[in-house]
């Protein structure tokens, strides 16, 4: 009944500001992202992504695929799904009419803009990510969450999936980077301080310093999950002695089996992968 509600409310406000902007709605996956394109090509200025983080991810890679298309248009925020990392990131408020007037105001910064590159059925592909990514077991998670279950239970659908792939044997894999080399169960990539809701899993990463925070975790079993979760459950932080760290500009993840991996909270692909970062490469708008 709550999201229905909610969803009744907000599309009772879309109705109310439809003459102050052009709507283009999604019907699936990969639309966003077309249309983030799109909307660069017709010369919009400013272009907003409704929804959750993958939704923003997609948009932003629309904006990606047209030639300075990151210099063309600005990035907007409606939070609207899940999680909802990115927009707690640059601290906009949840109550969509408040957003909506921070996106009228048009206060703007320019952000780093990570890059993968990587290989898919055969294919060289290029992805942009905004906050985050990771591979092993949380990418392993997000490629079992089921859609429906999402819709039904919300981020407890995560939680449910991540107990099926800790019962998997895990793969591990190589963190590569400036001639350091170390390996893990479980690797995860920052933009921004911010991974999962709250959780400050990269303390000292911020979106504009021309450099990607990675956290590999050695082993990602039940002792370990168990050993870390006060720290994380109870001061958002993960114990640094748990985990290696690297802030690097470019890294490599491979993995001698099979390895999923995913940008901004939506499974991917599987390693190998090459990341690296353009600096201040995008305008979004913050409060």
């Amino acid at each position: 009944m709550a999201r229905g509600n909610k969803a009744r409310h907000f599309s009772r406000w879309l109705k109310s500001v439809a003459s102050e902007c052009a709507l283009k709605p999604t019907t699936g996956p990969g639309d966003a992202r077309r249309l983030g394109a799109e909307a660069v090509r017709e010369n919009f200025e400013l272009v907003v992504a409704a929804g959750g983080d993958g939704t923003v991810n997609e948009v932003l890679n629309g904006l990606g695929d047209v030639p300075d298309g990151f210099d063309r248009a600005r990035l907007g925020v409606l939070p609207l799904g899940t999680v909802n990392v990115f927009a707690r990131e640059i601290r906009l408020p949840k109550h969509i009419p408040e957003v909506w007037k921070i996106l009228q105001r048009g206060n703007e910064k320019r952000i780093d803009v990570p890059m993968v590159e990587f290989t898919a059925k055969g294919n060289a592909e290029r992805r942009y990510l905004i906050q985050l990514a990771g591979a092993g077991l949380d990418a392993r998670a997000i490629e079992l969450v089921s859609w429906k279950h999402k819709k039904q239970v919300g981020p407890l659908a995560y939680v449910i999936a991540g107990l099926k792939a800790l019962r998997e044997k895990k793969p591990c894999i190589t963190v590569r980077a400036d001639g350091q080399e170390f390996s893990g169960e479980l690797v995860l990539v920052g933009n921004g301080r911010l991974y999962g809701g709250s959780f400050a899993v990269f303390p000292e990463a911020k979106l504009d310093d021309g450099f990607i925070d990675v956290c590999c975790l050695p082993h990602a079993n039940f002792p370990t999950l168990l050993r870390i979760a006060p720290g994380v459950l109870f001061q958002g932080k993960l114990p640094e002695n748990s985990v290696q760290r690297l802030r690097v500009k470019k890294f490599e993840l491979t993995c001698a089996t099979a390895a999923a991996f995913e940008l901004d909270g939506e499974w991917v692909g599987h390693l190998p992968a090459t990341f690296s970062v353009g600096a201040k490469q995008v305008r979004i708008i913050v409060p």
